[in-house]
């Protein structure tokens, strides 16, 4: 079932165990970090600072810290089923029906994500407890300043949402706000968002909702790479099996999720540009200061008793490792829609998921691994991948042990790394110039004589089959263990 509220899933998440209130009145000014970075490095559960420093307002954060607790967050026992959902669902848009019996089934189907998808309009919700129009203020918050040379105090669980102003189509992206006072923040969209191309766009203020808390899918959501026409709600449904309830804003036309613990309703003047940063950012440097537009807060809707979700990025491994695994494990069989000789594909944490992806392939002619490459570096924000390493199908590309033995031994550097130019990711400072840099491919596969390799490929060293189930049988006789 689908969490009515952000409140709801803390509530779950103590009943797994995996939760823990924290009624010391820790300061959101750098001591909470260094009190969840220490947890999340350790493997440990969530924290609700029940009475943080300052505020009335609890503080959740490490909700997402764990593969356990990101199944849990998207209703699921484990992401692989999500995952397998999602495959389950491809093909059978992708099967052309036969029958009539086929028909119905697909049918059926189609009608069962059509109708339980999409957003609907409701005229109240939970985020319409309390609307405070009138001296609208973000200083009831428990606003995080995450480290020693930030900038200031960062929003950095924002649901941000904005309408195309000429096509009307929605958006709902994932972009840190700086507080500069209790009426201001940055708008952090980076050049390549789809915020950032909304603004674009505008040739006048236009409103712009953030929106805190509620169904934690609805967060996995806006932070997901979802093709261009796929709106992030209705992804959302589809991964809760249930509509998402949608309020009108006070101040605006815009939409929000209804379950929403906190509403903050702005605009933003395409021509206005503030300093924001610096910022500890996910890649465990600082992003520097950088001119960003600016929000202006219009009116704050929220629940009664509103729960503040809160994260910290920095050197990996973080809370965000699990939304990128997330994204990792379910989008794979889209990828596959695509390039369907992909076996698998691991985006290392320690990477930062945009610096390196290990991709294993059904290699069948000569130079697949480098037609992979270059499709990869084609498909959406795969575009901003620094390095791609192609394995072949039997390397488990979640070993890092295996892959560096393949690597380091299946290649010859000068023949089988390919260099290449393209769009960097905003956060990248080691490339020449901002936004755009190079790319290196490394095809560590078998090569074969088709690809002008002329020598013989030596074999494995592998164990014989029947000596190995010979020894299984003798294990205990041989008093090894223990």
């Amino acid at each position: 079932m689908p969490y009515a509220t952000l409140d709801d899933f803390v509530h779950r998440l103590e009943r797994m165990g995996e939760l823990k209130r924290i009624r010391y009145r820790a300061d959101p000014y750098l001591e909470i970090t260094e009190i969840a970075d220490r947890v999340v490095k350790a493997g440990g559960p969530a924290l609700l600072f029940e009475q943080p420093k300052g505020s009335d307002v609890p503080l959740l954060i490490n909700q997402f810290g764990s593969r356990k607790r990101m199944a849990a967050a998207l209703g699921a026992n484990d992401l692989d089923d999500v995952a397998a959902r999602l495959q389950d669902l491809l093909g059978q848009l992708m099967r052309m029906p036969k029958t009539l019996g086929d028909k119905l089934g697909l049918g059926g189907a189609l009608l069962n994500v059509a109708t339980s998808a999409p957003p609907r309009r409701v005229k109240d919700g939970p985020c319409k407890e309390v609307v405070e129009l009138k001296d609208p203020s973000l200083d009831f918050l428990p606003i995080q300043t995450c480290w020693p040379d930030d900038g200031g105090a960062f929003i950095t669980l924002p649901l941000v949402i904005t309408r195309h102003p000429v096509s009307g189509k929605r958006n709902v992206g994932m972009y840190r706000m700086q507080k500069y006072d209790s009426r201001t923040t940055a708008m952090h969209w980076q050049l390549h968002k789809v915020g950032a191309e909304h603004e674009r766009a505008a040739r006048a203020p236009f409103p712009v909702a953030v929106c805190l808390g509620g169904d934690p899918v609805l967060t996995y959501a806006a932070t997901a790479p979802l093709p261009p026409d796929i709106d992030e709600l209705l992804f959302s449904g589809w991964l809760r099996e249930k509509p998402v309830d949608l309020v009108k804003c006070e101040t605006s036309d815009l939409e929000v999720p209804a379950c929403c613990d906190i509403v903050l309703e702005g605009v933003i003047d395409p021509s206005e540009r503030r300093t924001e940063g610096p910022f500890g950012d996910h890649t465990g440097y600082y992003t520097l200061q950088e001119p960003f537009p600016v929000f202006h807060l219009k009116c704050v809707t929220r629940r009664k008793k509103p729960i503040y979700p809160s994260t910290i990025v920095g050197r990996p491994p973080m809370e965000d490792a699990w939304l990128g695994k997330a994204t990792e494990r379910i989008f794979l069989p889209l990828l596959r829609l695509v390039l369907p000789e992909v076996v698998d594909m691991n985006l290392p944490v320690e990477a930062c998921f945009h610096n390196l992806a290990i991709v294993s392939i059904r290699k069948r002619y000569p130079g697949h691994a480098y037609k992979v490459m270059n499709a990869l570096w084609g498909l959406g924000q795969m575009a901003f991948c620094k390095c791609i390493v192609v394995v072949d199908e039997k390397v488990n590309v979640h070993d890092p042990g295996e892959v560096l033995w393949r690597v380091s031994n299946n290649i010859d550097a000068q023949r089988d790394v390919l260099f290449t130019r393209g769009p960097v990711d905003h956060l990248d400072h080691a490339s020449q110039q901002q936004f755009f840099g190079s790319k290196m491919g490394i095809d560590a596969t078998t090569k074969w004589a088709s690809e002008g390799y002329t020598r013989e490929w030596p074999p494995d060293i592998m164990m014989d089959e029947a000596v190995k189930r010979k020894v299984d049988s003798i294990w205990k006789q041989l008093g090894i263990e223990g």
